[in-house]
């Protein structure tokens, strides 16, 4: 946990009336969790905000406080901390006059996505396309699957492959919505805040199932505990993620797909959750000349005659789609743009140079 500054609001010697005190007008706060680990595992939001005030004036009369202060919770949720954003006037006095404001403080959004992409655009894996057909008719019909639902989904393999086109497209092809996060920003910075984001994540889920809940490079926080030392403590939010994923919360129309690709490094408890394990395989070379083949198509520049695409698909073994795309297709654009002609074998030639300086050289090169 960060540190941050020292709380300075103290309780005033003076009285709230007259001229001994400045009385603050109006309190800004946001809530900012526990100091330290707690028992608690709950993360109170305030919701009325007639009672919250009348709450707040109880507890904290007669505290002095500025921009940046903590407040902490003595008696329903003990030292849960709100953080002072602003107040009006500045050192000034909470007293029974003291308007306060919930900040809309949740930095941690989730944007929703509707994908336009489909299984036809995703070149190969076509046994994760088949096992994912059955994610599609829950999500199609959620109440039809009753606990046979097919809810937690691990798809794994090298990165690269697919996986998160994969999402897209089985979103889109049940018009489901999709909530995409890496795991990473899961992990808040104050204690509780990573069980928070995963509630408000399944809440926002659930206000527009059907929906796809996908988690990127979920070993983040889901490494064996023999890895505890590389991944920190994030107990209160795998704890939260499995409350989740085990129905407790009783949601429906929700399929999560957790993606990584270190598979057989993730926490056996949090791994048998998962009802289907997809993988993913990197392209073999027909798959990988069908890439070229498609994203060639596409490109704005016209694609030379000594390009011959079979040979660069044989060149190109143990690229993954994305080094396809990224590295090769789009780098021998460039040059090609730079140089102001065709896309040329040329281009191609001096792209593979370069990336093998970085990368075990592919069988055959130049041969």
């Amino acid at each position: 946990m960060r540190a941050k500054q020292r709380v300075s609001g103290k309780k005033s010697n003076k009285s709230n009336s007259g001229t001994k005190g400045v009385g603050a007008k109006i309190v800004i706060v946001k809530p900012a969790g526990y100091p330290l680990k707690s028992m608690f595992h709950e993360y109170p939001e305030p919701s009325e905000l007639d009672v919250f005030e009348f709450y707040a004036r109880e507890q904290w009369n007669g505290y002095i406080v500025k921009k940046g202060d903590f407040l902490f919770d003595k008696r329903m949720f003990p030292d849960f901390a709100f953080q002072v954003m602003d107040v009006e006037p500045e050192n000034s006095e909470i007293g029974k006059n003291t308007r306060f404001i919930i900040q809309d403080y949740d930095a941690f959004v989730v944007p929703e996505i509707r994908s336009e992409i489909t299984f036809e655009d995703i070149v190969g894996q076509e046994k994760a396309k088949q096992k994912c057909r059955i994610i599609e008719g829950y999500l199609s019909n959620p109440l039809k699957f009753g606990k046979w639902a097919p809810k937690n989904i691990l798809f794994y393999g090298p990165s690269g492959t697919g996986k998160t086109m994969m999402a897209k497209a089985l979103a889109n092809s049940v018009k489901a919505s999709l909530l995409p996060v890496r795991a990473t920003r899961l992990i808040g910075e104050y204690v509780g805040d990573g069980a928070r984001q995963i509630h408000r994540l399944y809440d926002k889920a659930e206000e527009l199932s059907p929906c796809i809940v996908f988690i990127d490079e979920f070993d983040a926080i889901a490494l064996s505990r023999s890895y505890q030392e590389i991944r920190g403590d994030v107990a209160e939010i795998v704890n939260a993620l499995l409350t989740e994923m085990d129905g407790i919360n009783d949601r429906h129309g929700i399929c999560t797909i957790a993606a990584t690709n270190m598979r057989d490094s993730l926490d056996p408890a949090i791994r048998s959750r998962f009802e289907e394990e997809i993988e993913f395989t990197l392209p073999n070379e027909q798959e990988r000349y069908q890439m070229l083949k498609q994203y060639t198509s596409t490109f704005p520049k016209k694609i030379a005659k000594d390009v011959n695409l079979e040979k660069i698909a044989r060149l190109t073994r143990g690229f993954s789609g994305r080094d396809i795309v990224e590295k090769l297709l789009k780098n021998a654009l460039h040059k090609a743009m730079l140089s102001g002609g065709k896309v040329r074998k040329s281009h191609f030639e001096e792209v593979l140079a370069e990336i093998i300086e970085n990368k075990s050289k592919p069988e055959g090169m130049f041969a």
